[in-house]
């Protein structure tokens, strides 16, 4: 197993995305950080450690990456790819 992966790959076998053409998108618009620098292409590799945060349509997430897979899997499997570093907020937290 290897200790560096493409972002747009790691990115696809976390399930973050549905396909590596959304997960390399993703990265092209600049909605992906790696350790808080903007991944500028992707073919950036990410290796065990580092921190991914991706702009999604409603949603920041922030993910720890802690593993690698040679072929995307299921979801159990996409779990033990990263960890979450942001709980989901609920949409009134700011709210009095």
């Amino acid at each position: 197993m290897t200790d560096r992966q493409r972002i747009d790959k790691w990115l696809w076998h976390a399930r973050v995305v549905r396909t590596r053409t959304a997960a390399a998108a993703l990265v092209t618009a600049g909605n992906v950080r790696v350790n808080g620098e903007r991944a500028a292409a992707a073919s950036r590799a990410v290796k065990s450690g580092d921190v991914v945060t991706i702009a999604l349509d409603r949603a920041v997430r922030i993910l720890k990456v802690t593993g690698f897979a040679e072929r995307r899997g299921d979801a159990d499997a996409a779990r033990l790819l990263s960890g979450d570093r942001q709980r989901a907020r609920d949409g009134g937290a700011g709210r009095r």
